[in-house]
């Protein structure tokens, strides 16, 4: 008998790159991974932004996708339902307008079988032009968490997604933490300009050095805080340097719209040199 297929609870599909789940099932079994993260979802369907959504740049991509999603009934009806069947472990990234909306995902996402965790979206890089509660001080992150903490199973994590402001990201990681956040996600894209003009986000290779840095800072500073690095890993080597750096797991994102069998390729590639020191 062959040994027995393990999930590498490392690795992630990180938010708004895997889809609904459909897309990437060609390319790598859901269920061999640590986490698949939706889309952010938001309590009414959000049709997302008019116009070019994706612009390349010297080593990345920029995006305005306008938080595009079905809303919360639709994704509990239709994709929750299909990705629990592949066996996929899905975490549900969320965004709300107000503390209340957030307070309400968390609570109707709590009671849906299946999911595994939520991540909090305290990043989207044009809160106010997409009608999002501005996370502009760590404090506000924190009763954003607070309020899904209190409001989703406690034996299920809720985990905080940062932007990455280095001048911050320590007190933010911190506060949030405080707050009762099971762990962060460092980082998502950071804020830029589309080519024509209108607010967006950079993302792949060209933010690495930058989300490396904030996952550094973070750990020297809060050793006991779990770290999910994301931003910019293209292969082994990248996410060898993020668990250098002080992750216990990563997410692929911007990679896979590039190679769809990013996701499989490091899931061999990890198995080859086993668990990080």
């Amino acid at each position: 008998m062959g040994r027995a297929v393990i999930p590498d609870q490392r690795v992630f599909i990180a938010s708004g790159c895997g889809g609904t789940g459909r897309e990437l099932a060609a390319y790598v079994d859901l269920s061999l991974l640590g986490g698949f993260v939706t889309r952010s979802i938001t309590l009414d369907p959000r049709p997302g932004s008019v116009g070019t959504r994706i612009a390349e740049t010297p080593s990345g991509l920029v995006n305005s996708i306008g938080l595009q999603n079905p809303g919360l009934e639709t994704f509990l009806a239709l994709e929750l339902p299909w990705l629990v069947k592949q066996g996929a472990r899905v975490h549900v990234s969320i965004a709300g307008t107000t503390l209340g909306e957030y307070a309400d995902l968390a609570r109707r996402l709590g009671r849906a079988p299946g999911i595994h965790g939520l991540e909090v979206n305290l990043s989207v890089p044009d809160a106010p032009g997409l009608n999002v509660f501005d996370v502009r001080e760590p404090f506000h992150a924190a009763s954003v968490v607070a309020a899904c903490r209190r409001e989703f199973p406690r034996d299920l994590p809720v985990r905080a997604k940062l932007r990455p402001d280095v001048s911050r990201i320590v007190e933010s990681a911190r506060t949030v933490a405080e707050a009762g956040a099971d762990g962060v996600v460092l980082t998502n894209a950071a804020p830029a300009l589309m080519p024509d003009g209108r607010p967006g986000g950079l993302s792949g290779p060209a933010i690495r050095p930058l989300a490396l840095r904030c996952v550094a800072d973070v750990h020297m500073a809060l050793p006991e805080l779990t770290i999910i690095g994301a931003g910019g890993i293209t292969g082994g080597d990248d996410a060898r340097a993020f668990f250098a750096a002080g992750a216990t797991a990563i997410q692929v994102g911007t990679g896979l719209l590039h190679d769809p069998t990013l996701a499989s390729r490091l899931l061999r590639e990890l198995d080859e040199i086993g668990d990080p020191p």
